[in-house]
């Protein structure tokens, strides 16, 4: 008989918590609301971008200088070869 009753008492409806306890909503809570999508994609699709792209040489370029004879080609760009008047242009411009 008392078993029939604890069998009862678990088919019952599960026991709310008491309105006095305060609610916290703690991070799983939060990511129900939320669909529960995927992330990031699947591994399947890893690398799709890279391997479409066509494959291009690299160009040939000048050796870069080292050394003194960087510090000359500095000096020589900023000081020497400098053109008077007219506005001051940046390092990187292509104006003529």
């Amino acid at each position: 008989l008392a078993q029939a009753a604890l069998d009862q008492a678990d088919q019952a409806a599960p026991r709310a918590l008491p309105a006095a306890w305060p609610k916290f909503q703690c991070r799983a809570d939060v990511q129900q609301e939320h669909a529960m999508g995927k992330v990031h994609g699947s591994l399947a699709r890893a690398g799709k971008v890279k391997n479409q792209t066509p494959k291009v040489a690299k160009a040939e370029k000048k050796k870069v200088l080292t050394g003194r004879a960087k510090k000359r080609f500095v000096y020589n760009r900023r000081f020497v070869s400098v053109v008077k008047g007219g506005p001051k242009r940046g390092p990187n411009s292509n104006m003529k």
